[in-house]
């Protein structure tokens, strides 16, 4: 029966080996891809796969839809309501 010390030892020998199979099918990865690309004539823009080529949506801010005539706080109606509301009619305080 083995002890957790050798099987710990086994765990990161198969790691260590891991992780070179993986770096030498890596190599013969890329090679492939790069033929693929040289033989169809891409670049990697063609792939898509560029972080820059997508657009971000800039968002607007919300309009304000309650004032308080008191202190001129505004709310836009979403999220968690503001104290100055609390047990208030909101209508009474649409802004119009």
């Amino acid at each position: 029966m083995s002890t957790y010390a050798e099987i710990r030892a086994k765990i990161a020998e198969l790691e260590q080996r891991a992780k070179e199979v993986r770096s030498s099918e890596l190599v013969v990865a890329k090679a492939q891809i790069a033929e693929i690309m040289k033989t169809y004539g891409l670049t990697l823009n063609d792939l898509g796969g560029s972080a820059k080529s997508k657009s971000a949506k800039v968002r607007q801010p919300v309009p304000a839809k309650y004032r308080n005539a008191e202190t001129g706080e505004t709310w836009t109606g979403r999220g968690r309501a503001p104290l100055w509301l609390a047990g208030k009619n909101k209508d009474d305080f649409l802004i119009k």
